[in-house]
């Protein structure tokens, strides 16, 4: 598998190109380093995107953090501080359905992640992850119009003043996928028996999924911090993590792997013992949270970095990265493909007048 590592100083000195209308963007020049293909050729991919003009469809809001589609083609969004799931529109119409009770924001901490059931249309299930008083949690309610009394899935994840992951996701096996960080305690994520610094698979109904490879919900381990989680067609998963002081990460994640923290960041790790990251920024250009797939690339969401990451997709791992409106909208939380696949909404997170941004992809 092909990793890439971006370097800042590379990166800052391209910052001068431009190009889709008004968009400002750059083509990082990494320093590569080579890995055996796998044995079986990895599917072809499809011809990436390039990202159109953006729009402003929602702003005012505060701590915009997950967002999910509704089949309806509406989506629910999460407030982090807050705790209100709001409804809005293609044409942003925003409607508040309520609170979700038992969320105690606090630090980093509050209500994170959501995911809309592939059964909604029969269940009616929305699911949330959030900060309570003493853990996170996985919850699920069902929607018609108002937040029904949310029933608890999961319990006794740890919660800190940061990295408490948040992400949630369905992956095309069904399966309702939880990333969660170590709350700064890097003895967590080796612990297996602990759901700290954890990607998790469950059930829909928030027990062990079949197949996982330690008799309980922990699918992967090792992990400081993630916060986003996508497949592409042929159902490869990837996930972005947070790295401390040097490297920041976008990982393919593969059952019962080790990736490292607190022992190793970034390559440095033993391969045969740790699953080495498919591509590393530096902090100060990324601070990766959300994560998604859309016509032949990821996407991903910078926090720190202000910018959007479009990262194409080859056989065997991924090219040049390229950021996208670098400082124009602020820290980017989450980025979530349209039902068409036509577009991007990605949700800021600057503490006031946040909102969604929509971006078209041609």
């Amino acid at each position: 598998m092909r990793r890439i590592a971006v370097l800042a100083t590379t990166v800052t000195l391209l910052t001068s190109a431009a190009f889709v209308a008004g968009c400002t963007s750059e083509r990082a020049e990494p320093a590569t380093s080579g890995e055996p293909a796998p044995a079986s050729p990895q599917p072809a991919v499809t011809a990436t995107a390039e990202p159109g003009k953006p729009r402003v469809l929602v702003k005012g809001r505060k701590l915009t953090w997950g967002l999910a589609f509704l089949p309806d083609g509406a989506a629910l969004m999460t407030e982090r501080e807050s705790a209100k799931v709001l409804r809005v529109t293609t044409e942003g119409k925003v409607t508040e359905i309520g609170k979700v009770p038992g969320v105690k924001p606090s630090g980093e901490g509050g209500l994170l992640g959501i995911a809309v059931s592939p059964g909604f249309q029969n269940d009616k299930y929305v699911y949330v992850y959030f900060t309570a008083s003493k853990d996170n949690r996985v919850a699920r309610f069902r929607y018609d119009g108002t937040i029904g009394k949310p029933q608890i899935l999961v319990t006794g994840i740890p919660k800190g003043g940061n990295h408490n992951g948040g992400r949630l996701a369905f992956g095309p096996d069904g399966m309702l996928y939880a990333s969660t960080g170590e709350t700064g305690h890097g003895d967590l994520s080796q612990d297996k028996k602990s759901l700290g610094g954890k990607i998790l698979r469950m059930t829909p109904e928030g027990k062990p999924a079949p197949g996982n490879p330690f008799d309980s919900l922990v699918w992967t381990y090792g992990h400081r911090n993630v916060q986003g989680l996508a497949w592409d067609p042929s159902g490869r998963m990837f996930a972005t993590e947070f790295g401390q002081d040097r490297f920041d990460e976008i990982n393919q994640i593969v059952k019962g792997r080790n990736y490292g923290w607190p022992d190793v960041e970034g390559d440095d790790g033993d391969p045969t013992k740790y699953k080495r990251p498919l591509l590393t920024w530096m902090p100060s250009e990324a601070s990766p949270s959300g994560l998604a797939y859309a016509q032949g690339s990821l996407w991903a969401a910078a926090l720190r970095g202000e910018r959007l990451w479009q990262v194409p997709l080859t056989r065997t791992g991924v090219s040049r990265p390229i950021a996208h409106f670098k400082g124009e909208y602020g820290r980017i939380r989450s980025v979530t493909p349209a039902p068409d696949g036509k577009s991007l909404w990605l949700t800021t997170d600057n503490d006031d007048n946040d909102g969604i941004i929509v971006v078209p992809l041609s």
